[in-house]
């Protein structure tokens, strides 16, 4: 149990430090690609930041996409759904955006942390944005009748 409160912990900590300011946006002259015609611009990971950053005590890598996966409630199906940084798929009548992924540079294996904006496509609003723990789902998690997303691992 005591095992558990401080994975949970280090987790917290670590996701407070990540979303405390890891996003980087385009500079206002950048001109940001797009994912399609209309579509709101792509998000644009900052190139110049190093790829070991040191958050909270914590060092953690940026890997340069994520795996996560999805439950249709209704069907019972699960699908993998394998982003790139900035990359967009469409899951039923949900978008899911990836903005980052990190994990541990310790223990690459052990978690991964990403940064997601999920849209449902019918009422055109954002139902999730923000960071996805994948060792505790349910600490940030889609709230939907039909669908569950959680995340997976990050990919190098």
């Amino acid at each position: 149990m005591v095992a558990a409160v401080s994975r949970l912990a280090a987790a917290l900590a670590l996701a407070a430090a990540l979303a405390g300011g890891a996003l980087a946006q385009p500079a206002p002259d950048e001109a940001a690609p797009t994912a399609g015609p209309g579509d709101e611009p792509a998000y644009q990971p900052d190139q110049s930041e190093p790829p070991v950053m040191v958050t909270a005590g914590i060092e953690a890598v940026r890997g340069s996409g994520a795996l996560l996966r999805g439950l249709d409630k209704v069907t019972g199906r699960t699908t993998d759904i394998a982003l790139d940084l900035g990359e967009a798929r469409r899951f039923g009548r949900l978008e899911v955006r990836l903005g980052e992924c990190r994990y541990p540079a310790g223990n690459p294996a052990s978690d991964a942390y990403a940064q997601l904006i999920i849209t449902d496509l019918v009422r055109k609003q954002a139902l999730f944005s923000g960071w996805m723990i994948a060792s505790s789902p349910a600490l940030s998690a889609l709230d939907d009748a039909r669908y569950d997303i959680w995340v997976v691992s990050c990919k190098d």
